[in-house]
């Protein structure tokens, strides 16, 4: 097999251009994952170090369990947001402990999937989770979370304008590596903006960095609430948490199909055939499990990444598996957490708003490129249910259910998913064929950036 094809230039060996060339291509695709791998740590309050660690960890992961031949990287997941939110609808003060063990389950949820898909196939499974239930969740994610952005906006305005404005320009105006990567210009211009404008800023910057060492280790042992060991649990919160979260993971199997048929299309070989989807599945969920056991956010293939393939036209996975060390040697170096730890509220909150409500138009453009038929009654109440149910119940506060000696809290996320998956299975009029719409399919991506 050829290293280049000479009327593509596609290369499919990156160790034929030399150690230089292959070093920088392997920081480009760093640089492309970067700012939105971090940004879910930042608002979330995980740890940052622990992030990069598993995200590079992740990635090796996911190739090593798809035979070394899916050209993709695994940062963080942007659909899991919610889940360091939404189980305190209740009121109660749950750590973030509870959070990482619901998305360690979230990812056995991909496990199971991969089971079913390796002896069903994608077409029989899919019949289940239709557009019709995963839009509709989809929009709720993001407009659950929107008023956490607007509170963090409410810190200072005119640094929240600044990020959002950056985004909307990138992504209007911006060519090359500029449009792949705005949501981390968006957070050094803003930054750069706050620590002029704001003595606080400044103030805080100074102290993080300083208080930080340069070396250390990323991931955290002490019993900080972060990751899952050393930990006194309580069986009410965290079968709360469980369930509240786990249903979320149905929403990203229908984007990680959706991105393996993208960079299937980029990188022109199918990987849902080959490696096939029950590996890639499989590779995903392991990842997100190891990460959130240790106190990182759930992983996910990241349309970043693939942008850059399509950019620089080097398909080698090689080049994804070196940009995974380099995360991996970054997560070594507290001072450059700190950095992260120590970005304004108002900047997080301008990104934060664009990115929530991304997430929502997902959701819009998943039913809308599916032709969901919304003149079926179905159709209407499923989609009434789980809106309905999830907003509703989101305002009014969990629905607690006592179980013996023990309380579980449900949230609206996961009465309107759970409710939606049970209508479209009882309901007559199921029309939804997975592979039939090719773009219909590809349709769900929860990154930073729209395709």
């Amino acid at each position: 097999m050829s290293n280049q094809s000479p009327a593509t230039g596609i290369v499919t060996d990156a160790r034929t251009l030399g150690t230089s060339k292959m070093l920088i291509l392997g920081i480009q695709h760093l640089f492309a994952m970067f700012g939105a791998t971090v940004l879910v740590p930042a608002i979330t309050g995980l740890n940052v170090s622990t992030t990069l660690f598993f995200a590079g960890i992740g990635t090796l992961l996911f190739h090593l369990v798809t035979k070394r031949k899916v050209p993709a990287f695994l940062g963080s997941s942007f659909a899991f947001l919610g889940a360091y939110g939404l189980i305190t609808a209740s009121g109660q003060e749950i750590p973030l402990t509870y959070s990482s063990i619901g998305v360690a389950v979230a990812g056995l949820v991909y496990l199971a999937l991969a089971l079913l898909f390796k002896f069903f196939g994608a077409r029989q499974v899919m019949r289940y989770f239709p557009p019709i239930v995963t839009g509709p969740v989809i929009i709720c994610i993001g407009m659950s979370l929107a008023g956490s952005a607007i509170n963090n906006c409410n810190t200072n305005w005119l640094v929240a304008i600044v990020a959002i404005a950056v985004v909307v320009a990138c992504n209007i105006w911006g060519k090359g590596m500029i449009k792949i990567i705005p949501i981390l210009l968006a957070v050094i211009s803003s930054y750069v903006f706050a620590v002029i404008i704001d003595a606080d800023a400044r103030a805080m910057l100074v102290q993080k960095v300083s208080e930080a060492d340069w070396i250390g280790l990323p991931v955290i042992w002490e019993n900080t609430g972060l990751s899952i060991f050393n930990q006194n649990l309580d069986w009410g919160m965290l079968i709360t948490a469980v369930v509240t979260i786990a249903p979320i993971s149905l929403a990203t199997i229908v984007e990680h199909i959706g991105d393996m048929c993208a960079i299937s299309s980029t990188v022109h070989k199918n990987f849902v055939a080959d490696p096939g989807l029950h590996r890639t599945l499989l590779g995903d969920g392991l990842a997100t499990t190891l990460a959130a056991l240790f106190g990182a956010p759930a992983n996910t293939t990241y349309g970043e990444n693939t942008g850059v393939l399509a950019l620089s036209k080097v398909y080698d996975p090689f080049v994804i598996r070196l940009a995974a060390v380099f995360a991996i040697v970054l997560s070594f170096c507290p001072k450059f957490a700190a950095i992260i730890v120590a970005t304004p509220a108002a900047t997080m909150g301008g990104v934060s708003l664009v990115l929530y409500g991304m997430i929502s138009s997902v959701g819009v453009r998943n039913v809308v490129e599916n032709q969901v038929d919304f003149t079926k009654s179905r159709n209407v109440l499923i989609a009434a249910m789980i809106m309905g149910l999830a907003i509703g119940v989101a305002y009014s506060g969990a629905i607690q259910i006592p179980v013996g000696s023990i309380t579980i809290s449900l949230s609206g996320m996961a009465v309107g998913a759970l409710v939606g998956i049970l209508m479209n299975a009882i309901l007559p009029g199921k029309d939804y064929e997975f592979g039939v719409n090719e773009l219909g399919d590809t349709s769900v991506n929860f990154g930073s950036r729209t395709k």
